[in-house]
């Protein structure tokens, strides 16, 4: 007999830099969820196309591999899934406008900011919180 996992809520990774993805992969995890990772927006839009409804918290790059930005993929992202928390990060500052109810984070962020939103959110989800980032 198998032990039953809990279903865990998944999150989003989009970032074309591998240390960075992993050091959010390892947050994520380490806050329950579980992680889909990607290096390109096209990637993320394959995975939002086919998983956008269980998909709750996506944290992407401005730029990254392909010929869509993290911005783009914002705007992509609600479209799939309108109550997605949308997390956009850059070393630059964000010159476009981002959807509605997405965030901007410029780089550096501490990963004490990726464990509190993967926390506020879990607690949100399990109706034991507000949405505070």
């Amino acid at each position: 007999m198998g032990q039953s996992r809990p279903c865990r809520a998944k999150a989003l990774v989009v970032e074309d830099d591998p240390m960075q993805r992993q050091m959010i992969e390892l947050l994520l995890e380490e806050s329950e969820f579980e992680v889909i990772s990607c290096e390109s927006a096209e990637a993320a839009e394959l995975v939002l196309r086919s998983n956008g409804d269980s998909v709750v918290l996506m944290l992407t790059d401005v730029e990254l591999a392909g010929n869509m930005t993290g911005v783009e993929l914002a705007y992509v992202a609600k479209i799939y899934n309108p109550d997605l928390d949308v997390i956009v990060t850059s070393g630059k500052p964000l010159r476009q406008r981002l959807p509605d109810g997405a965030t901007f984070w410029a780089k550096p962020w501490a990963p004490l900011d990726v464990i509190r939103v993967a926390e506020t959110k879990a607690s949100a989800l399990s109706g034991g919180g507000v949405r505070r980032f």
